[in-house]
Formats: structure tokens, C-alpha cells, sequence
């Protein structure tokens, strides 16, 4: 089933039953997904207005860009169930089977692969946001840092989804490559997300 289609009650009660997906990547990737929309809203907010007519070309072309990190976020909560189920079933494989640790192995790079997708789309989000943080409408700035939270947020959560995979693999070489790639991810954009969120809060407070 694509949780995407259900009501937002029914994701969070399944999210909290014992079905192995949604999780924590498939978390993720909505609150990635409600983050961008947050930042995609203060640009819709803009666009049209004469007080930005200066920067409506550049606020558009962001607009653009948002409408498809949404569906690809949205995305990624079907595409995290799908990449994350053969894992789940090659736990069960019994430890004296001589193929267990071959499938393991290629089940965990599969599941590894989401949520690292997850935090390249949030990664090009918080750039967009930071944008419409900045050259936005004044009126919805909040809403700009509200973006930023959640897809900060959406990065930690999708790291968490990498890394206690990464811990199980049996090439470390592959293993600390994608953990690299990952901890430079949530060092810059996590930076970037407190940045913005410092900057529309301390605007409340002149």
C-alpha cells in the first residue's frame, strides 16, 4: 500500500503498530516532504506581489524546483517500504545458511540506498528554503524557518536510517564511504537549517 494515499490518521497509526514500514525512513521523507512545502509556500505567498517583483523570476524557478522535491520525498515513503521489506524477511533466514550473509549483505545496501536519497532531496530543500528565507515574503518568514526545522529534522532522522545499516555491512570500505557522505550532509545543511532558523527568529525580537 502507498501511505501516501492514506489519511494522515491512518499513517500515524500504522506508523506505530508492528508493520515494519512505514518507519523511520518512511517518516522521514513526509516531514521532508512537509518541510519543502512550508519553504514552497512562502514562495507562493511572493510571487505576484509588487514589493518582489525583483526577485519573482528566481522565486518561481525555486517554485518549480520544490513542486518536484515534494513528489520525490513523497515518493521515497513508498520506495523506503519496497527497499526495506527483504531485508526485514533476510533477518529470518536461519544463521546456518551458507547464502544467509551474501543476501544480508546486498538487503542492507539496498535499504541503505532511501534513506540516503531521502537526505540528497532534503539537502537541495534546505538550499531552496534559505532562498525563500531571504528574499521571501516578509509575511510568511516563519513559515521559511518552520520549513527548515522540519527538514532538518528529516535529515537527522534519515542519517539514523543509514548508519544502523551501515554498522551491519561487511565491506567497511562501502560502509564508511556512505557514512562520510552522510555525516558531511548533516554537518552542512544541519548547520544551514540553525542558520535559518536563528536568522527568522531573531528578526521577531528588532
Amino acid at each position: 500500500m502507498d501511505m501516501t494515499m492514506v489519511d494522515c490518521r491512518k499513517f500515524v497509526e500504522v506508523l506505530a503498530s508492528n508493520e515494519p514500514a512505514p518507519g523511520g525512513g518512511g517518516a522521514a521523507a513526509l516531514v521532508g516532504a512537509i518541510g519543502t512545502a512550508l519553504g514552497n509556500m512562502v514562495g507562493s505567498l511572493t510571487v505576484g506581489k509588487k514589493k518582489y517583483a525583483d526577485v519573482e523570476e528566481e522565486i518561481i524557478a525555486l517554485k518549480a524546483k520544490c513542486d518536484a522535491l515534494q513528489k520525490d520525498l513523497l515518493d521515497q515513503v513508498e520506495a523506503d517500504e519496497i527497499n526495506f521489506v527483504p531485508l526485514a524477511k533476510a533477518y529470518g533466514i536461519p544463521k546456518d545458511d551458507p547464502n544467509r550473509d551474501t543476501i544480508m549483505e546486498e538487503a542492507t545496501m539496498v535499504a541503505c540506498s532511501t534513506p540516503v536519497k531521502i537526505m540528497e532531496l532534503c539537502c537541495e530543500a534546505m538550499e531552496a528554503i534559505a532562498v525563500f528565507a531571504e528574499k521571501g515574503s516578509r509575511l510568511a518568514v516563519s513559515d521559511a524557518g518552520c520549513g527548515a526545522v522540519c527538514v532538518k529534522a528529516a535529515l537527522q532522522a534519515a542519517s539514523l536510517n543509514v548508519f544502523i545499516n551501515t554498522k551491519t555491512l561487511k565491506n567497511r570500505e562501502v560502509a564508511e564511504e556512505m557514512n562520510a557522505k552522510c555525516l558531511g550532509m548533516l554537518d552542512k545543511y544541519g548547520k544551514m537549517a540553525d542558520e535559518i532558523f536563528e536568522t527568522v527568529k531573531a528578526g521577531f525580537f528588532k
